[in-house]
């Protein structure tokens, strides 16, 4: 087992808490540690767990799950732990494990999960959509598919999302969050082969050679597998393609970071709006 045998990583750090007496990494904290991983290769397949076990009308669970100790784990070691499906049975999934340092191999893992009728906890054969959807991402497939068009035709799953992000999580006033502005805007939506939006945002011309993102949400289960990333990076094709120069956005100041990685710089002081800072920020194509 080594480290290119995986396409999805969880990036964890050793805290004193999961040290033992033997200064290592307590045995039972592996399978947590994989089990945490095992979120994020949900996110890689752009699945947000529970809606979309809802969707395919079953659920996971753990039928097995063993683990091979090779080398041990120290306080503030940081580990990667790679995921991958190894098999997909019937009404069973075999996942695989390894926790690295680096190339090298700490603990391999093996976790069969059975779909089964959560009210009955009965077995019951895995969907095809699921099952296209494992060997798909384990084949190098993609797992979201990006439509641009307008308001009349993405409005819905634009919608839909952002009053999620920004309504019910954010606690922005309705009002505030839907605008005029959205009829004459070019809309990016990202979905997931469930048919569910995970990501949106749009694109103004807020003046000739100038253009302004805004309103870019990532459904709040989804986030930091990178596919907010991609709607922007959609929406600066857009900009280039049309002639745009500069492309401007106001950011929650806690997104600053994420978007100064994409190339924006801070133009100006934070301002305080609707109980959040933002700052404006800008890139240059």
């Amino acid at each position: 087992m080594q480290r290119r045998d995986f396409r999805c990583f969880h990036r964890l750090r050793v805290r004193w808490a999961e040290v033992d007496m033997q200064k290592i990494v307590f045995n039972a904290h592996y399978l947590m540690y994989v089990d945490t991983a095992m979120m994020d290769y949900w996110r890689a397949l752009a699945l947000p767990y529970e809606d979309s076990m809802v969707a395919l009308g079953g659920d996971m669970y753990v039928k097995k799950a063993s683990l091979e100790y090779h080398a041990s784990a120290h306080l503030d070691d940081r580990v990667d732990v790679g995921m991958r499906c190894e098999r997909v049975g019937n009404s069973s999934v075999l996942f695989q494990a390894g926790l690295f340092r680096g190339e090298k191999l700490l603990v391999s893992a093996e976790l069969v999960y059975v779909f089964a009728d959560p009210a009955t906890q009965t077995s019951k054969p895995v969907p095809p959509t699921l099952r296209a959807l494992l060997t798909g991402f384990e084949a190098g497939e993609a797992m979201a598919t990006m439509q641009l068009g307008r308001w009349e035709a993405l409005g819905p799953d634009a919608a839909g999302l952002r009053r999620a992000v920004f309504v019910q999580e954010l606690g922005l006033p309705v009002a505030m969050e839907a605008d005029a502005q959205d009829e004459g805007a070019i809309h990016a939506v990202l979905c997931n082969h469930l048919g569910m939006p995970v990501a949106a945002g749009r694109l103004l011309q807020e003046a000739p050679g100038v253009g302004r993102i805004g309103r870019l949400a990532v459904h709040g289960k989804l986030r930091g597998a990178g596919w907010g990333r991609m709607v922007l990076g959609a929406l600066l094709d857009v900009a280039r393609a049309r002639g745009d120069q500069r492309v401007a956005l106001d950011a929650e100041a806690s997104a600053q970071g994420f978007y100064q990685r994409e190339g924006f710089v801070v133009r100006g002081e934070p301002v305080l709006e609707a109980g959040m800072h933002h700052v404006s920020m800008e890139c240059f194509l």
